[in-house]
């Protein structure tokens, strides 16, 4: 007996509607990178937080795990003494591009810059992969 076994592809957490990144820049107040500064993105409803670092240039990157259920939900952003509320927005519809906004510190004011998500993101990953 010959028994033959076909793999479908399997939804996971590595696929873009499982997950939302939060990235952004962390400066001080005269506009110089904070490196190792401490980043937590943290689910309101579920207390769940993402923790990272910021790099040399004050980058840094969060993934969250949220599918297109969560489209709403909202979130808590701490970096420092700076504290932002955000709001994940993102059409639960679209499987295709990548969801999530940036978030910039600086200093002490905290600035969204949601158009400025997409090509942040392609630059990060372009320069993860030199």
């Amino acid at each position: 007996m010959l028994l033959l076994l076909t793999a479908a592809p399997a939804a996971g957490e590595h696929e873009v509607w499982y997950r939302y990144t939060v990235l952004g820049y962390v400066k001080d107040g005269r506009g110089l990178p904070r490196a190792g500064q401490r980043v937590e993105l943290v689910r309101d409803r579920t207390r769940f937080s993402y923790l990272g670092d910021t790099d040399a240039d004050g980058f840094y990157v969060l993934v969250a795990r949220l599918g297109d259920e969560s489209t709403g939900e909202a979130l808590t952003l701490r970096i420092g003494a700076a504290t932002a509320r955000l709001t994940a927005s993102f059409d639960p519809t679209n499987h295709t591009d990548e969801r999530g906004t940036r978030v910039d510190i600086d200093g002490v004011r905290v600035v969204e810059r949601a158009a400025a998500f997409r090509p942040t993101l392609a630059n990060f990953v372009g320069a993860s992969r030199r």
